[in-house]
């Protein structure tokens, strides 16, 4: 042991777990309000689109809806970057309370956007700028969290404690489709939805964004950070480049599975509606249900990363993603109802679960501290800004085109990729840089 220390290591206190968990509680919390005020864009674009883009059929408005929601994430990388580069020089925590405050102003500009009967172009030029703003919010928030969370977390328990950054991702996306089923069955007519009431679910975005803003000014800071806080790195950037192979595979190891998260989370609930034609309040159902067996699923795979390793996990996902995708879209496109719907989406998550888990362990566990939050970041954030951010726009494009199953394709072959960098990788639980700095 360096230092001359026992060989036994000291036994961690009641007192530094209950603060290590308070502060991936914390962190937790901030994050699923993020996806929340990221994703409820998604969830009520089928009736803030006439708003927005009128006199266009449905297909058309969305598409004009999804290609703002891809601008949003163009700003990602930049966010992945900026705030990568921050988190790494003034702490995890400074990063991440900077970044939802910032989420937080982009929800309340939406919320009070007049449409464009009121104001004209101006309205989705409005649109765009709040929506750049969120992307430039989320594109620092994955890189940063992911590498808090795994930080804080113990060696033996860090693939089950990093899921929860997706159990707090999906939970941001459930909370915004159940406040839509909230407005669609209880308090709201399909016309007041489409007139104004699109708007509630941005208003609570912004004040959920503060409630987290409060809850993460208390976090503590993660001891990794704290042993190299002050030492003068010099370019965040030509820092991060002496490290080429491993982001290549963050690269690499994200295409494929930010291609079926999105294709089977942000864009299903639209898919249900144009290509399997189910109402817009059984999508609404279906959706929440399918996300919410979805998030349970993340510890569970986070755990048994813990137990066998990351690549294998990785290897089950990228083997059966490539061979199931294209027969499972099909199916669905055809399910004769809501049920049957549920099933075949369940099925595709299971599958992806094999990424979404434990993504974020693996990438932070490839860097050293100095760069972890920027190498995190910046290659997940460019490859989800072009290939996950576009997923719904690639997918009503085809559809608009009349070759809809091309999109199935397309998702397969993305996985095919990542598949080829899983079984060239090393298993980062055996590689970790984390463990290899705490020693």
């Amino acid at each position: 042991m360096a230092n001359g220390q026992a060989s036994n290591p000291p036994q961690e206190g009641t007192g530094d777990m209950a603060r290590r968990l308070r502060s991936i509680f914390s962190g937790s919390i901030g994050n699923m309000v993020e996806y929340y005020d990221f994703y409820v864009y998604s969830a009520f674009s089928l009736y803030f689109a006439p708003s927005f883009f009128p006199n266009s059929n449905p297909t058309a408005q969305l598409l004009n809806t999804a290609g703002i929601f891809a601008v949003g994430f163009i700003m990602r990388p930049v966010g992945g970057w900026f705030f990568g580069a921050y988190a790494d020089r003034r702490g995890r925590k400074s990063a991440l309370t900077l970044s939802v405050l910032l989420m937080c102003f982009g929800s309340l500009m939406i919320a009070v956007t007049p449409g464009f009967a009121t104001i004209g172009y101006a309205a989705p030029a409005v649109l765009m700028l709040a929506r750049m703003l969120q992307g430039l919010s989320l594109g620092g928030e994955y890189g940063t969290s992911a590498t808090y969370l795994s930080e804080m977390a113990t060696k033996e328990r860090r693939g089950f404690y990093s899921s929860f950054q997706y159990v707090t991702l999906i939970s941001g996306q459930l909370c915004a489709i159940l406040v839509l089923l909230l407005l669609q069955k209880l308090l709201l007519t399909p016309a007041e939805l489409e007139a104004w009431g699109w708007r509630i679910p941005f208003v609570i975005g912004g004040g959920l964004a503060i409630i987290a803003l409060f809850l993460r000014r208390n976090m503590a800071e993660t001891e990794q950070f704290s042993r190299t806080a002050g030492k003068n790195l010099g370019s965040p950037l030509r820092e991060l480049m002496k490290y080429p192979r491993q982001v290549v595979t963050v690269i690499g190891l994200t295409l494929g599975g930010t291609v079926a998260f999105y294709t089977y989370t942000t864009y299903m609930q639209k898919f249900l509606v144009n290509t399997v034609h189910l109402s817009k309040d059984d999508s609404t159902l279906v959706s929440a249900g399918a996300l919410f067996v979805y998030m349970c699923l993340q510890p569970v795979v986070g755990w048994i990363s813990d137990k066998i390793g990351r690549r294998p996990v990785l290897i089950a996902f990228g083997v059966l993603g490539s061979i199931c995708t294209v027969p499972l879209l099909t199916t669905l496109s055809t399910a004769s109802n809501a049920f049957e719907a549920f099933l075949i989406i369940i099925a595709a998550l299971v599958i992806v679960s094999g990424y979404t888990a434990i993504n974020a362990v693996v990438k932070a566990e490839l860097f050293p501290t100095g760069v972890r939050a920027l190498g995190v970041g910046l290659p997940y954030a460019l490859t989800v800004s072009i290939f996950g951010g576009t997923a719904e726009y690639v997918a009503l494009w085809f559809k608009e085109a009349g070759v809809e199953h091309w999109f199935y394709w397309y998702v397969s072959g993305c996985i095919a990729v990542s598949l080829v960098v899983y079984a060239v990788m090393p298993d980062t639980r055996q590689t970790s840089h984390i463990d290899r700095e705490s020693e």
